[in-house]
């Protein structure tokens, strides 16, 4: 009898232990994103991407025969918090693989803690080149650099009509936008374009009136703007009311331009967006019926449509994560950081898979991506 009890009493113990029982039924993904502050917007579209994605695979039957769960933390559009975020889901929650952190200062922010601890991150969204030349072995990015996009982007110069003959630059001044404005500059000066005034703004920053005026004095025909959907709002209304003569061109793929039309009304007309998809064109994506399924999950959560441009980062990166978990047979962190090296899948921007790109010995994944431009006219999208 007492050795039935006992036994009972172990039992009992080893069911209600944190994490056991829950460990055996799903597959723990960790996700740090922008939910709160200043980028918050498109941390939620990424977030639910993400949940897409995990619905679709749960009902699909899972991996290794269970079901996925996404634990999403809030970094608060801070780096300090990116940390934090980050380290509380592999110590606390566990986590074999996280997805994130959004923004470059954020992903920065949290990568020698993915070396610390030997867990792999699928960076869905950053775009500084220090990402993957850094060496980190840890990290596989699926978005492109922003050398990647401003290459992709010089294919496509000769489409713009006028022709775009002297550039300014208005960027938020952290590693994405330094970083992008650098890149594109780099790249329309060897193409011939005269280069004017740069000027960067605070990520919260709310008030663009003297960068915009300091642009307006520059004589540039085409301003470049890298930031977030609620900066770029701002800076489409503030423009208008300064009657800037420039074009506009964001780049960066976070504009989300949906919502630009419905908050900047008349002041996102004629703008143009760098993206890595388009939703109302989903049969121009390279793999269209994974771009339907990503987009018919959307729609049934009843998400906005606006964030679709975003929120299939968190689809892709899911996926990337799911299938590498599949192909290492296990979700541990070093089995799943070697099947990463040989996932090819198709997402939705494109072809997934990685190359490396570092130093020798410590290298990054890094994706290669497809980039897209669209233009707002009379309120629609269009693809030029």
């Amino acid at each position: 009898m007492r050795t039935m009890k006992t036994t009972a009493l172990l039992l009992s113990a080893a069911l209600l232990a944190p994490g056991v029982a829950f460990a055996q039924e799903t597959i723990k993904i960790g996700v740090t994103q922008p939910l709160t502050g200043a980028v918050a917007a498109s941390g939620n579209y990424v977030a639910n991407g993400a949940k897409v994605a995990e619905e679709v695979v749960n009902a699909n039957g899972g991996v290794l025969g269970k079901k996925i769960q996404l634990i999403i933390e809030d970094n608060k559009s801070n780096p300090k918090e990116a940390v934090a975020s980050a380290e509380k889901l592999i110590v606390r929650d566990k986590v074999p693989v996280l997805m994130g952190a959004w923004s470059s200062t954020f992903t920065l922010a949290v990568m020698p803690k993915l070396v610390e601890y030997g867990v792999p991150m699928v960076v869905e969204t950053s775009s500084s080149t220090k990402i993957t030349t850094s060496g980190n072995p840890w990290v596989f990015r699926i978005a492109p650099t922003s050398a990647m996009e401003a290459k992709s982007f010089a294919e496509k110069l000769d489409h713009f009509q006028p022709a775009i003959q002297k550039a300014d630059f208005l960027a938020v001044n952290n590693d994405f936008g330094r970083g992008s404005a650098d890149e594109f500059r780099k790249m329309l000066q060897a193409k011939g374009v005269k280069i004017g005034v740069t000027e960067t703004m605070a990520p919260e920053a709310t008030d663009l009136s003297a960068q915009l005026s300091s642009i307006k004095q520059s004589g540039g025909d085409t301003l470049f703007v890298t930031t977030g959907v609620e900066q770029i709002t701002l800076i489409l209304k503030q423009a208008a009311e300064l009657r800037l003569p420039h074009r506009i061109i964001t780049n960066g793929g976070s504009s989300s331009p949906d919502q630009l039309i419905a908050q900047a009304g008349a002041a996102a007309d004629g703008g143009y967006f760098t993206l890595f998809f388009a939703p109302w064109f989903p049969e121009k994506a390279v793999h269209p019926t994974v771009a339907k399924t990503f987009v018919d999950g959307w729609n049934k959560k009843g998400y906005d449509f606006a964030g679709l441009t975003e929120g299939y980062r968190g689809y892709d990166g899911i996926m990337t994560i799911v299938e590498a978990i599949k192909k290492a047979g296990k979700a541990e962190p070093q089995a799943i950081r070697d099947a990463l090296w040989t996932v090819k899948l198709d997402g939705v921007n494109g072809d997934i898979a990685f190359k490396k790109d570092g130093p020798e010995g410590k290298e990054s994944g890094q994706n290669e991506a497809n980039v897209y431009v669209v233009q707002v006219k009379d309120g629609k999208v269009t693809m030029p």
